[in-house]
Formats: C-alpha cells, sequence, structure tokens
C-alpha cells in the first residue's frame, strides 16, 4: 500500500523507542498455540507481512496501550486536529444540536475515550441514548462507565465492534428522535477513497432518517502536517511502534522493537499523509511459526491520513447517499465538521 513513487530512502526517520520494558501477554492477550486459530490480528498480520508492499491495517494500533497513547497524541502541542475540533464543537454546539433535533440517539464510529461526545450531549435538547463502537473493547468498557457516570440520565451502551463492518444496531427507543452518527477526529481519512465511500454508503444506510456529523481535516501547509505526525517527543513513535509491540504480545512474534524507527511523511499528489515502520537493518521476524525476512529500509505500512477540502468531502457525501448541509469550520480553515443528512 506504500505509493509506488516513493522509496524507503526518501522517508524521514524518527527514533521511536519503547518507555517501557515489554510485559508478559495477560491471560486475555495470551499469545495463541500452534493448535489455536489465529485472531483477525493475527490472520491480518500475517497476511499483511506475505504481502508486497507489506502492511497493516490501522484499526489495530488501538488495543488498550495504543488507545492510550493516543489520547497522548491529542493533547500533544503539534497535534492541531483535536483541539481545533473540540473548538469548532464547542463554539458550534448550539447549531450543531439545532441541526440534529431533540431526544436524538448518537452513534459514534470509533468513540474511543468518548471525549468529544460530550460537548454535542451538553447541548442537545433531552438525548436519549448513546451507542458508542469502538474495536478496542477494553478501553471502552471504561470510558463508558466514566460516562454514565457524569450523565445518569442517559442510556449508555457501548458496543465493542469493528464499525467498518455492517452492524446490527439495537431497535429505536420508544420516543427517539432521530438516530445521528457521529465520526469525528477525521477518521474518515484513514481510509483509501473506495473504502471511504463504502463506509459513507454503510452509514448513510444505517442512519437514515437521521444524519451524520462528521469532523474532517483539510489540506494545508505540508510543514504543519509534517510537524502534527513527527512530534517533538516521539509519541507518535511510540504509539506507531506499539503495533509491534502488540504482535509479540498477542501473536507469539519476536519484533526487536529497536530494529524498527517511525517514519512519517505528507505524499502533496495524494493529499494524504502516510505512515510507516521502518526496518533499520537486514533481519528476520518469527510470527505465529513463520518467519519473515526484512531487507534495510523495508517498510511495513501502517496508515494512512488523507485531508480534504470542504468541496471534496461534501462531493464525496452526496456519492454515498447523504445531503450535505451545514459545514463549520475554524478561523484558519484547518478542520471542518459537516452535517450531512441521511
Amino acid at each position: 500500500m506504500r505509493n509506488p513513487n516513493t522509496s524507503p530512502s526518501s522517508l524521514s526517520f524518527v527514533s521511536a523507542k519503547p518507555q517501557q520494558q515489554q510485559q508478559k501477554p495477560s491471560q486475555s492477550q495470551r499469545a495463541p498455540s500452534a493448535s489455536e486459530p489465529l485472531s483477525e490480528f493475527g490472520r491480518e498480520m500475517q497476511a499483511g507481512l506475505a504481502r508486497t508492499p507489506r502492511s497493516i491495517s490501522p484499526k489495530f494500533f488501538y488495543d488498550a496501550a495504543g488507545s492510550q497513547l493516543f489520547d497522548r497524541i491529542c493533547e500533544l502541542p503539534e497535534y492541531y486536529p483535536t483541539r481545533t475540533e473540540l473548538r469548532i464543537l464547542g463554539e458550534c454546539a448550539g447549531e450543531i444540536a439545532g441541526q440534529i433535533g431533540p431526544n436524538a440517539e448518537i452513534v459514534e464510529f470509533g468513540a474511543g475515550s468518548l471525549t468529544k461526545v460530550r460537548l454535542l450531549l451538553d447541548a442537545l435538547e433531552t438525548p436519549k441514548r448513546y451507542l458508542p463502537i469502538d474495536i478496542s473493547g477494553e478501553h471502552l468498557e471504561a470510558a463508558a462507565e466514566r460516562l454514565k457516570a457524569d450523565y445518569p440520565k442517559l442510556v449508555v451502551q457501548p458496543i465493542a465492534a469493528d464499525y467498518t463492518m455492517p452492524l446490527v444496531l439495537p431497535a429505536p427507543m420508544v420516543g427517539a428522535g432521530r438516530r445521528v452518527g457521529f465520526f469525528p477526529g477525521s477518521t474518515i481519512g484513514n481510509f483509501e477513497p473506495e473504502e471511504a465511500l463504502a463506509f459513507l454508503q454503510l452509514a448513510a444506510r444505517m442512519l437514515r432518517g437521521g444524519g451524520l456529523l462528521i469532523g474532517v481535516d483539510l489540506v494545508k501547509d505540508p510543514g504543519r502536517l509534517h510537524a502534527a505526525y513527527n512530534d517533538a517527543q516521539g509519541v507518535t513513535g511510540e504509539f506507531n511502534l506499539n503495533l509491534l509491540r502488540r504482535a509479540n504480545a498477542e501473536l507469539d512474534a519476536d519484533f526487536d522493537l529497536d530494529g524498527f524507527a517511525h517514519a512519517a511523511f505528507y505524499n502533496a499528489p495524494r493529499q494524504r499523509i502516510e505512515m510507516h515502520l521502518v526496518s533499520r537493518r537486514a533481519q528476520s521476524v518469527l510470527l505465529n511459526g513463520e518467519r519473515f525476512g526484512f531487507e534495510e529500509g523495508e517498510t511495513i505500512h501502517t496508515e494512512y491520513s488523507h485531508k480534504f477540502t470542504v468541496e471534496g468531502l461534501r462531493a464525496l457525501a452526496v456519492r454515498a447517499g447523504f445531503r450535505p448541509g451545514a459545514v463549520w469550520t475554524d478561523p484558519e480553515r484547518l478542520f471542518s465538521v459537516h452535517w450531512l443528512a441521511a
């Protein structure tokens, strides 16, 4: 999945050593024995190392440790998306609530720590139920318990699942208003263009009669983008390398974390950040009994983060079956929040 026009030698290497010693896997995350079937993570990791060029889906970043690291990324001075989106949501919450209406059911895709939805809940008129969906069940359950304590009148039903796959949601509550999706953080940018369209089509069907509130990062100065994904503290590098740490813990792998480096760069023609793990030397890695060789400079592609124009996102939404409505941006037009009627 790496851009074929970009050679490994053109990548910017950033060292990111783990802060803690690798721990033994817990009983719930122990490595599988040879006779046990591989988890989804194991199957996709094995397939990702077998293909050329090598790649793995960014959804596997988000185990409990990865989710905590991402929370730290969101607080970094270089990482503008989170604070800019929070500012937009805070300043425009009343207008957004007017679009959503009273007694709404909110479905959040990739809910994470359930931070941004609080701004919506505070502005909405008597929200009925909140359905956060996230692949990291442990992290989601802990965040949901905190939210329940702070919003005792709200029905909170966390769903541990892959939101990119077809889901059967609970039937609407009696007396509920619109069912509205919430997809902040410009996570839509992690998809390939055809995957982004497929997800929006899925969401349009799931939310028919309601709508989707989506946060989208905008095209901007490449220098600012580079800094956001190559922070001075190296937290993004830790986040990237945690994928290999997780494979060691869960998949009987033996990745040497010091043997790989975090690398991220902006591919301007394709309007996207590309993130990789780069092999520092010739080496081999054992994964579930199979050995994979790496040349020096060979990469595992781990994430895209596509950037959009306002007009480009609206056109994509129309193709998916939405009717684009209001758009809110910050004064610098770094980020945008869109209301899409389903």
